[in-house]
């Protein structure tokens, strides 16, 4: 079986999940963070729908530095409405589904690098970055965003399972 045959579903699972996360949220909470120490919920939901763009670049580059020449590449700006954010994550999800729904083993073989002013941090197989540092890492943030719902008495979907809001045989 080739790996895209088992990754593409798991890849299409995930961030449905991930859009539904997102339509959940309203305009007004954008700026809302439950501490100080935390990102604002437009903040976060902004990176989930900008993690896709790591599986475009790991998937079109062999590499990434974080900060070239000592300089911390910009972050994206934050969301200022939730259609906006939908906009940009389908953009990057269609992005990256494009690139990785047309690699080869071959091409997940690769090995990718994660540089920090041109050291590398990290080194593995893009398949690796795809699961760890693109998908595990989107669904980590997807369930922070999920707990942020919930500070906001708003709907949790249901991800692996039913949610509290939701009625179970709806899966």
């Amino acid at each position: 079986m080739a790996i895209i045959e088992s990754l593409l579903p798991e890849l299409d699972q995930e961030w449905t999940k991930a859009r539904t996360s997102l339509e959940r949220l309203p305009d007004a909470k954008l700026g809302w963070k439950p501490h100080d120490k935390s990102p604002t919920m437009g903040w976060l939901a902004g990176h989930v729908a900008n993690i896709p763009t790591w599986g475009t670049i790991a998937m079109t580059g062999t590499e990434l530095d974080m900060e070239p020449n000592g300089r911390r590449l910009d972050p994206p700006p934050e969301p200022e409405s939730v259609r906006q954010l939908l906009e940009t994550f389908d953009a990057n999800l269609s992005a990256m589904r494009t690139v990785v729904a047309n690699a080869s083993d071959a091409d997940f073989a690769v090995e990718w690098s994660l540089l920090r002013d041109g050291n590398k941090m990290m080194t593995m197989p893009r398949i690796a970055v795809i699961r760890g540092w693109v998908m595990n890492h989107m669904i980590h943030h997807r369930a922070q965003l999920g707990v942020y719902l919930r500070l906001n008495d708003l709907p949790v979907p249901s991800i692996y399972g039913p949610s509290a809001d939701e009625n179970p045989m709806d899966l």
